[in-house]
């Protein structure tokens, strides 16, 4: 377990620009996110400062050795899952480490994965859902399903066992990505991992069934989606962030409506440029430098 006063969730120009601004002040902060869309090997051309074309890759790598020389710690790890303590202060788990935080900065960007079940929309609060932590507990003693192939699926189908020992998880017909440790830990909690891709979901007048693409039937009242990596929504809805469709809500000062969580960059839904989620991450630094000294 490690901790630091602030960590920061995403290492794009929003997670960067906090980071900045954090570490500048003289707080420990740590970020964890790996190489972001932007580092891709293509142009920017309308960014202040730069008179010559300059690279996505070359920008974030500017931005990383800047937060660096303040005493930044940057981890290319992947956050699965952020819980509040009873105190206040946050619990964040990655890839590959824990962390216990003072305050959370959420700049991880929009990249929620849908997982392509034709019906999955009439049954989203009825069966389907998108957060364990907001929703296991009405599952409890219940068969459920989880739909993802990474890290982030075992994890959430791990913590579907607090309420009900009946957990299988579907790939969607992509191989499994789970770590070692992760797919150990599905083994010994007899967690079935199918390759087998779901298709579409009955029952009323909620989930009863979800329907193979091979035509057969797997009885289950519940699914959680957990596709690809964890997104910038999906930690929102644990933590009891206000959303606003697939993004979060914020104030001027990139605050939410939970003490100590900020949220900067795409993921909020402004006008996503590299300009506005610098700007926006410094906003957020600033809060947080707040929060954590007036705490």
């Amino acid at each position: 377990m490690q901790h630091t006063q602030c960590l920061i969730i995403g290492a794009g120009p929003a997670g960067l620009s906090a980071a900045i601004y954090t570490a500048r002040a003289g707080m420990d902060t740590v970020v964890v996110g790996c190489e972001p869309k932007i580092a891709g090997d293509y142009d920017i051309d309308n960014y202040f400062g730069f008179p010559e074309t300059v690279s996505g890759r070359e920008l974030i790598d500017r931005g990383l050795r800047q937060a660096e020389r303040f005493g930044a710690r940057i981890f290319c790890q992947r956050a699965l899952a952020v819980h509040i303590n009873d105190d206040g202060s946050f619990h964040v788990a990655t890839d590959q480490d824990e962390y216990e935080a003072k305050a959370v900065v959420i700049a991880a960007g929009v990249t929620r994965v849908r997982p392509g079940i034709s019906n999955i929309a009439d049954y989203e609060g009825k069966g389907v859902s998108y957060c364990v932590s907001c929703d296991g507990f009405f599952f409890r003693g219940r068969k459920v399903l989880v739909v993802g192939e990474g890290n982030y699926a075992a994890n959430q189908a791990l913590e579907l066992t607090n309420f009900t020992k009946d957990v299988a998880v579907y790939t969607q017909g992509k191989e499994p990505a789970m770590g070692d440790g992760f797919a150990a830990k599905l083994e010994a909690a007899g967690i079935p991992v199918s390759t087998a891709r779901i298709a579409s979901l009955a029952g009323e007048p909620a989930m009863t069934e979800a329907v193979l693409e091979d035509g057969g039937r797997v009885a289950a009242d519940g699914l959680f989606v957990a596709m690809g990596q964890a997104s910038a929504l999906d930690f929102a809805k644990t933590l009891g962030v206000t959303t606003r469709g697939a993004f979060i809500e914020a104030d001027s000062e990139q605050k939410t409506n939970v003490p100590g969580v900020f949220a900067a960059g795409d993921c909020v839904g402004r006008f996503m440029q590299i300009s506005v989620a610098v700007g926006e991450g410094a906003k957020a630094g600033r809060a947080a430098i707040a929060h954590v000294k007036g705490s």
